[in-house]
């Protein structure tokens, strides 16, 4: 049975670098603590050179021109520890998440899957570098000495069975998860390495130590012994942004979200899902106007703080981060937001991927991704509510109906078995082309039966009638209705005038539908049969 282990080194300034990856290459120091009360808490090597030291103050740090200086961010740092333990869920079902830096897997049977130990660390290497973070990866037969080994060598590190002990003579004892006091007294000791550590008799440490002693030693013999303390997956995918300074305009923001999103495409791509909806969540800049009822509140009460959110449902589940940047830009301009935005926090919901599998005889259908593009972009210009697909509503009122989410449905094929009403009786199907608004119809009535009509200019006999169909309801609301229906076959007349002030006539043998409304009092027609 083999472990292996994930250790980020300088976890707090990678989960910064992660989401500024312009900083990577640079010297960072990060501060801590309450204001003015900030220090420096982590700095990458580069910062360290340049002469920053822990705990100096921002005043300090700042006097160095060449160091970035960044707030300690906790939202990033939990986003970071999230991105690790989906890698490591990508690799095995058995996963502890022993810190915010180290992850351990469990390696049983993965031979078969990924092959070798060390192929198996450097696909753990490529898919952790792939989420922005640069990790010490060793595997080994026990646990505790793959987490020391992680901790201690650079890169990756294989450890055969049996050779624990010498291997891990040569690492300093600072990479014992122990109490800073328990490392002053070593440090006294002269031991300086884990071999110095081991090669101490167990019964002295532990009289001078105890127990703490006791397990100390038997990390630096790699001789302990314990088993995986299982970590469960979680289908929530979060990403968040605090900004120093608020953003008003779109480009810029549109440029964070797109690297939140890259970000979140890249843990959804480890765990094998894609994005079914994504919840934004704007945290807004604070007014500086406040009415009257507010200056009455206790001024030690803290104000709610407000927020914008949208959701962005797709059709099918997607996982390309540009085309979810412009669904999202699309929705913003909009309805943007009413202030300049302070922190942005997204939250995607997971889906397994679609799989389509097009026939060798079946046209393509367009793609899903471009379709929500193109329908997000004539949603803008006409609005949402006038585009998609037209749903009946249960009720016997003439075209009411709502507009519903477009869904591109996959064709039919010879192979489902499955054919339409036409098909089996051979006789073609009419359509009925609905006419908006009404037109208002000059009806002549003879018995109560319709015989001349006179529609956009034009005189018509009516040679066929079929009706009426009474239809009524909502009697108890304002917008009650009265009609009785009928379908006419018209023949209609040529009129000069007509034609010149109507250019686009009716054909001259038409079947409409009309219906006198007994609330408006009049003649209407509802369409026309194609």
């Amino acid at each position: 049975m083999a472990f292996a282990c994930i250790y980020i080194p300088d976890f707090l300034v990678q989960s910064v670098v992660r989401a500024e990856p312009q900083l990577r290459d640079r010297a960072l120091a990060l501060l801590s603590g309450k204001p003015p009360l900030w220090s420096v808490l982590a700095a990458t090597p580069a910062a360290m050179e340049a002469g920053i030291q822990l705990g100096m103050t921002k005043s300090q740090a700042a006097e160095f021109s060449a160091v970035e200086i960044r707030h300690r961010a906790e939202p990033r740092e939990k986003a970071a520890r999230a991105a690790l333990l989906d890698v490591a869920w990508s690799v095995s079902p058995r996963v502890e998440d022993t810190a915010a830096d180290t992850m351990v897997l469990d390696l049983e049977g993965l031979a078969s899957l990924f092959g070798s130990q060390e192929t198996i660390v450097q696909e753990l290497a490529r898919r952790v570098s792939a989420i922005g973070l640069v990790p010490r990866i060793a595997i080994a037969d026990n646990i505790e000495v793959a987490i020391l080994a992680a901790r201690g060598f650079p890169g990756t590190t294989v450890i055969p069975e049996g050779e624990e002990c010498r291997r891990l003579s040569s690492l300093p004892v600072d990479v014992l998860a122990t109490q800073t006091e328990v490392l002053e007294i070593l440090e006294r000791w002269g031991l300086d390495t884990l071999g110095a550590l081991a090669a101490l008799p167990v019964l002295q440490v532990s009289e001078r130590l105890g127990q703490e002693g006791v397990r100390l030693h038997e990390l630096a013999r790699g001789a302990r012994q314990r088993s995986l303390l299982l970590a469960q997956p979680s289908s929530r995918f979060a990403e968040e942004m605090e900004l120093d300074d608020a953003v008003e305009e779109l480009e810029p923001l549109s440029f964070l979200l797109g690297r939140l999103l890259d970000q979140l495409c890249a843990r959804l791509e480890t765990r094998a899902l894609a994005v079914r909806a994504i919840h934004v969540c704007f945290e807004l800049q604070p007014s500086f106007e406040k009415d009257f009822q507010s200056l009455r509140e206790d001024s030690r009460k803290k104000a709610a703080i407000k927020r914008y959110t949208k959701v962005l449902s797709l059709p099918v589940p997607l996982r390309k981060s540009k085309t979810l940047l412009k669904l999202l830009r699309l929705q913003l301009q909009a309805d943007p937001p009413p202030a300049p935005i302070q922190k942005i926090i997204l939250i995607a919901d997971s889906a397994i991927p679609r799989i389509a599998q097009n026939g060798l005889f079946v046209p393509c259908a367009p793609d899903p991704e471009k379709l929500e593009l193109t329908i997000a972009r004539l949603a803008k210009l006409v609005g949402d509510g006038n585009v998609g697909s037209p749903e009946m509503l249960d009720t016997h009122r003439a075209e009411n109906f709502r507009m519903t989410r477009f869904y591109a449905l996959r064709e039919r094929t010879k192979s489902q078995g499955k054919t339409d009403a036409s098909s089996k009786t051979g006789a073609p199907l009419a359509g009925f082309r609905v006419l908006r608004p009404a037109l208002p119809v000059m009806v002549e009535l003879r018995e109560e039966q319709p015989v001349r009509v006179r529609l956009q200019g034009l005189r018509g006999e009516i040679v066929a009638a079929s009706g009426p169909w009474r239809g009524s309801g909502d009697w108890w609301q304002e917008d009650a209705w009265h009609q009785d229906e009928w379908d006419v076959a018209i023949a209609f007349a040529a009129d000069r005038r007509g034609n010149e002030q109507n250019k686009k006539s009716p054909p001259e043998h038409s079947v409409y539908r009309i219906y006198f409304d007994a609330m408006r009092q009049g003649w209407f027609a509802r369409g026309i049969y194609d």
